[in-house]
């Protein structure tokens, strides 16, 4: 049986199982990640000791990197449903081989951000209260209802399609141990490759892609009700939902290209992720920053329309004032320049892309940033009771 590159389904599976061993590479990947574990421990002790204060949190500024990192991780983790399931659903064949990667991405993205809200938390012990004795009128318990909903059928649309490839691992790879084998064996279920197994992967994989669809759209919508349920200045807006989910797909989209850069070098998979599907991608995040560019520009122009006074107080900080450099060059430098960029066929190939995709992610970052922490530094009145430092900051006083 040949498919469409010319490469039978032995040869097929040979070249992608050449990849599952305990490569020098991958162990050394494997110790960067422990050693970087260890240290996010360290601190997080040092934080459960001493509270929030040692990141910088207090009375004006209540939610900083922390809900920054959430929501950029929510954020990317919607790739999954666009490529996975409206793509999938829509039959686009181009798709196929980077499917599982956008998978990967869902899962482990998602399950980053449940883990930034618990550490978000000044008494992660009391994390069951939220179950327990959650309200339905806090946004938070919608928060974390839809992230655990999300996560769980992440995960089954992830492992659902795996099975049969887990069965192939146990019957192809030669050098496992037998605990290793048993694990393989457990995992595939019984996979026979029977008509009546390969139909029921098949019913129960697209229903997930159908449901996820609104559990990912309402994942990033729930999170933007958390500040746009507020009535501060830069957050109070209906566009918040929209808004949020188009800067997802564009966080998400860059994330998955620098992803198929990884797998194709570190695997060998040039003959499977191939220039095309660099193109096809490059493409796809022209749309969506397209779609986000819009939102951006709708971002500022109602309320400079407005102008009310809290809403006129951040537009001129935003746009000329304090953290003005940071807006411009993540808007201009972050957005824009990559979008023109694309337009072009050269700069779709796969490094150029890649380095594109670095910026943007990069810049998508530092965007949730902008939107959670310099919005609060704004402050309320009265003024006699801010600190020295925000009246300087804003103007209000000015330094002998």
């Amino acid at each position: 049986m040949v498919i469409e590159n010319q490469k039978s389904i032995s040869t097929i599976e040979n070249d992608l199982l050449s990849s599952v061993n305990w490569s020098k590479s991958f162990k050394l990947w494997m110790g960067l990640l422990i050693v970087s574990l260890v240290v996010c421990l360290y601190f997080y002790f040092l934080q459960l000791r001493d509270g929030l204060s040692v990141t910088g949190l207090g009375d004006y500024v209540s939610w900083g990197m922390y809900i920054s990192n959430f929501v950029f991780f929510v954020a990317a983790s919607l790739i999954g449903m666009l490529i996975t399931s409206v793509m999938g659903l829509l039959e686009i064949k181009w798709i196929k081989p980077i499917a599982r990667i956008a998978e990967i991405l869902a899962v482990g993205f998602a399950m980053v951000a449940g883990l930034i809200i618990i550490t978000d938390m000044g008494r992660p012990d009391r994390l069951h209260h939220v179950f327990m004795f959650g309200r339905v009128q806090s946004p938070i318990v919608w928060d974390i209802a839809i992230v655990i909903t999300y996560v769980a059928i992440s995960l089954l649309l992830y492992y659902i399609p795996l099975i049969p490839d887990i069965a192939l691992c146990n019957s192809r790879l030669s050098n496992l141990s037998k605990f290793q084998r048993n694990i393989y064996k457990t995992l595939s279920f019984g996979w026979a490759d029977k008509p009546e197994q390969i139909e029921l992967v098949h019913k129960y994989t697209k229903i997930l892609m159908i449901l996820i669809i609104p559990i990912a759209i309402s994942i990033h919508t729930v999170t933007s009700w958390l500040f746009a349920m507020t009535l501060r200045a830069g957050w109070d807006s209906s566009i918040f939902g929209p808004y949020f989910v188009a800067g997802a797909f564009v966080a998400g989209c860059a994330a998955i290209i620098i992803a198929m850069y990884v797998f194709r070098v570190s695997f060998n998979l040039k003959d499977y992720i191939t220039d095309m599907h660099f193109d096809k991608m490059g493409k796809l995040l022209v749309l969506v920053s397209l779609v986000y560019i819009y939102f951006n520009i709708n971002e500022v122009i109602v309320p400079a329309y407005k102008l009310r006074a809290g809403e006129a107080d951040h537009l001129m900080s935003m746009l000329s004032g304090h953290g003005s450099s940071s807006f411009w060059l993540i808007q201009i430098g972050g957005l824009l320049i990559p979008f023109i960029l694309l337009l072009f066929k050269k700069m779709r190939k796969p490094l150029p892309i890649l380095l594109i995709s670095l910026v943007v992610i990069v810049a998508a970052w530092f965007k949730r940033y902008l939107i959670v922490v310099p919005i609060q530094e704004h402050p309320y009145l009265p003024m006699q009771n801010v600190p020295e430092k925000f009246m300087f900051r804003f103007g209000k006083l000015k330094k002998n």
